[in-house]
């Protein structure tokens, strides 16, 4: 690909369909986190389900942190620069944990 054609690209929708996913998977992180916190309490808290809870909750902030920074740079310019590995990584890792510590309030 030339300069020519990667100056000329034009990006579409895909910034806008990026951002939206973003947002639909933060919306699901939310209810995640949310039910992890009714499952923890449901009768009566527990030292472990408190624990458990409590880091779920935190994987959901870590998440949602990098979400809302990756929507902003997707709004910022015409051209979002692309997401780095450690923030993908990171991503992953959240929504692993996150997934470990809501089946571990459920077993």
């Amino acid at each position: 690909m030339s300069e020519d054609t990667a100056a000329e690209r034009d990006p579409g929708l895909q910034p806008e369909r990026t951002r939206l996913a973003w947002r639909r998977t933060t919306l699901s992180g939310t209810a995640c986190a949310v039910l992890a916190v009714k499952s923890a309490l449901h009768g009566g808290p527990s030292p472990a389900g408190l624990v458990a809870c409590a880091l779920c909750c935190a994987l959901w902030l870590a998440f949602l942190f990098l979400a809302h920074r990756r929507i902003r740079t997707l709004t910022a310019t015409d051209t979002p620069t692309a997401l780095t590995s450690r923030s993908a990584t990171v991503a992953v890792l959240c929504t692993v944990a996150m997934a470990a510590c809501g089946a571990s309030l459920v077993f």
